[in-house]
């Protein structure tokens, strides 16, 4: 086990740098706080399963391509392709606007696709992959509302102070009997979301569907037809996935 967790102290450091791609052995036993041998040990079995590549002329490592392959592997069994999204790409040509998908991952949500508008020069960029704590966000809300109680119960305990978890219990009600989550400038000042859930075949749900845009120069008459569209292309999503259930159910926390 202290291997794996040596070895995913690595990945990390690889992967979360946005300024620099490309680590020194040196880097990396000071980022992870291993000695040099155990460290050239660790990269070298790394890179015999093709986890992590170094450049043999800079001895700089980086990132693999099986992450790319395994990655492509699980975004074919998310029925992107057939399903998600093209109604992912239709929904971003009715309202002009960056559109994403985001999946639920203990008490954070991942971004895993996104699809931007070509001629909107305005737009919310959030990197595919960005991890977002469950009570933060559009998508993120519409999830916590409408996945299993005991599950969203084991988040909100975890994310959220006592004294405002009623406060909170209350609006993931006021989501689920709508349908549909809002957020205004949570993550980023000047931003708006709208999220809807989707659900699969046995009625889990599977993810949330959201809208992002910049709120300065949106009427109320356009925010309005953001909440109907992803909500109507959500539906249609789940109707795909073989999903049967009501989103608007009662209140039940």
């Amino acid at each position: 086990m202290q291997t794996i967790d040596r070895a995913m102290q690595v990945i990390k450091v690889l992967s979360e740098s946005d300024s620099k791609k490309w680590f020194s052995i040196t880097d990396l036993s000071k980022e992870c706080d291993l000695p040099v041998s155990t460290m050239h040990r660790l990269l070298q079995s790394l890179i015999k399963h093709g986890l992590i590549q170094q450049d043999p002329n800079l001895k700089l490592y980086s990132m693999g391509y099986t992450w790319l392959e395994y990655g492509l592997q699980m975004y074919d069994t998310f029925d992107f392709v057939g399903l998600i999204r093209p109604e992912m790409e239709k929904l971003m040509h009715e309202v002009e606007e960056s559109v994403y998908f985001s999946k639920p991952i203990g008490l954070e949500a991942i971004v895993v696709e996104r699809i931007d508008c070509p001629h909107n020069p305005i737009r919310i960029y959030d990197q595919l992959g960005i991890r977002i704590p469950m009570n933060i966000g559009a998508a993120n809300k519409v999830m916590l509302a409408h996945m299993h109680k005991d599950e969203a119960g084991k988040i909100i305990n975890s994310l959220i102070p006592k004294d405002e978890r009623k406060s909170f219990l209350n609006l993931l009600n006021t989501i689920r009997q709508k349908g549909y989550g809002e957020s205004h400038g949570e993550r980023t000042k000047g931003t708006s979301a709208v999220a809807a859930p989707i659900f699969n075949h046995t009625n889990e749900l599977i993810g949330a569907l959201s809208i992002g845009y910049v709120t300065f120069n949106q009427t109320d008459e356009k925010q309005q037809l953001f909440i109907e569209k992803v909500i109507q292309t959500a539906m249609r999503i789940s109707v795909k996935l073989g999903s049967k259930l009501n989103i608007y159910s009662e209140k039940r926390y």
